[in-house]
């Protein structure tokens, strides 16, 4: 029968001790022993070792005791059916190799979001880098969840990282665990299932600008800046809709811009239409060939200097609480109020879902008490024609 062993690392010598161990065994030159006190080590690491013949080798785990119990069940299992035992490639392969290799993917770099998903791997890489696979437990995402939490944002180094960030990183750790376990590189996924809660969101947005501080942001923006400000206010189009827009996406004639499938976030073609405005503004801009972009930077196409150009104007004009892609949601806002129908607004802009269209349309409290004060008028209206018979439920003239 195959037989096999559990070992903890003595941190203090390298030397492995048996499973029950309490004090370190090892003898030194000396003679005395290391006697380092492994019952109140907290960061133990697990080592497995069984008998092969009149060979016994040796497998370092980390520092799950389950995962190296699972393994040494999984390796005397071979031994018992005589089947080869393979060395678990979560044992040999660090998190940082297999974060390169996800980014390589040919189907990964053709994604709309690989710039985004760049920037989550970097985030990534700081915590879990130099880490085997197999030392990547749930316990240590969710350690890493909290961590992030108290760490200030990248992006807005003034601002702490909002739950919706932490997400997306571990939704993207999940997807590299799920992409390698298809191509046999990794054997498990530590964010599958229940194992990994994600964090509650309150990214519910409702802030809008009003005239005036639409005119003060205007006034503040440095002239390559300005068009994108107001087509973004005008339209609802999303920031990067914008900036990789090109001038024959620019329909001037017909008064569109016409967004192909591979333009939007729904991969769905859509049209958006211009106002006069904005048409005199796009006419007195020179013109390109169909392929260049509409608004490049010093002949480049922007790149975070974009946000930063944006932030600054946004200060200057002594504005709060506000970014650009709230210039969607004072879109919105603006055209539900003004009473253009729901439906058309939600075709401009791209929503398919009325729940999302009701996120961007923000109500403010002027609309509140206006409401108020027309449940008075139709109150007052009642009075003066009749009462209204709660018992009966009807208009009594």
């Amino acid at each position: 029968m195959a037989s096999g062993w559990l070992k903890q690392e003595c941190p203090k010598c390298k030397y492995r001790n048996s499973e029950k161990a309490k004090t370190c065994m090892k003898k030194q030159e000396d003679g005395t022993l290391c006697g380092f006190n492994l019952s109140k080590y907290k960061g133990r690491v697990w080592w497995i070792e069984w008998r092969e013949g009149l060979r016994k080798p040796k497998e370092r785990i980390g520092p799950s005791k389950e995962a190296a119990q699972n393994r040494l069940c999984e390796v005397l299992k071979n031994l018992t059916e005589k089947r080869q035992i393979k060395k678990s490639k979560d044992a040999v392969t660090r998190f940082a190799d297999l974060a390169q290799w996800y980014l390589n993917l040919d189907k990964v770099k053709e994604k709309k979001s690989y710039t985004r998903d760049k920037e989550l791997v970097a985030n990534l890489l700081h915590y879990f880098g130099d880490k085997l696979l197999k030392d990547i437990t749930p316990a240590l995402v969710e350690a890493y969840q909290q961590k992030r939490l108290k760490e200030a944002s990248r992006r807005t180094p003034q601002t702490l990282t909002k739950p919706a960030t932490v997400n997306r990183e571990v939704a993207c750790l999940k997807a590299i665990f799920n992409k390698a376990i298809e191509n046999d590189k990794a054997e498990r996924n530590p964010c599958q299932g229940k194992k990994v809660v994600m964090l509650k969101e309150n990214n519910e947005r409702d802030r809008v600008l009003n005239s005036n501080e639409y005119a003060r942001l205007m006034a503040h923006c440095p002239a390559h800046l300005k068009p994108i400000v107001k087509l973004a206010y005008q339209t609802g189009m999303r920031q990067k809709e914008i900036l990789f827009l090109t001038w024959g996406q620019v329909d001037l004639k017909e008064g569109f811009i016409r967004l192909r499938p591979e333009d939007t976030k729904t991969n769905e073609a859509r049209d958006v239409p211009l106002s006069p405005e904005l048409i005199e503004m796009f006419k007195a801009m020179p013109r390109g060939l169909p392929t260049v972009r509409v608004f490049p930077y010093k002949g480049k196409a922007f790149g975070s200097t974009f946000q930063r150009a944006f932030e600054t104007a946004r200060k200057r004009a002594g504005i709060e609480d506000f970014t650009f892609h709230d210039l969607r949601h004072t879109f919105v806002t603006n055209m539900d109020r003004a009473g253009v129908p729901q439906t058309v607004i939600m075709k401009i802009t791209g929503h398919k879902t009325l729940a999302m269209f009701k996120r961007y349309r923000a109500v403010s409290r002027d609309e509140m008490q206006e409401a108020v004060k027309k449940i008075g008028r139709v109150g007052a209206q009642i009075g003066a024609q009749g009462d209204f018979d709660l018992n009966q439920e009807r208009l009594t003239i």
